[in-house]
């Protein structure tokens, strides 16, 4: 089923884009890197929004919609 993005979601996903271009982390250990990034949210969170971004990658980074 899919729903809109949030804010917060979309921030991340821009942020977890630009980290995989830089190739500073292995994209399945990017949760400590979006804590470190946005230390309001807990690791729980941070590990469900890069889940997302996994199920939902789009090259041209066009997010209107995800599944999730």
């Amino acid at each position: 089923m899919k729903r809109q993005i949030t804010i917060i979601e979309r921030a991340m996903f821009a942020y977890l884009h630009i980290l995989r271009e830089s190739g500073a982390a292995n994209m399945f250990g990017a949760t400590p890197y979006l804590q470190g990034e946005f230390p309001d949210y807990d690791k729980k969170f941070c590990s469900k929004v890069l889940t997302l971004w996994m199920e939902n990658y789009r090259e041209d980074k066009t997010y209107d919609e995800i599944v999730g």
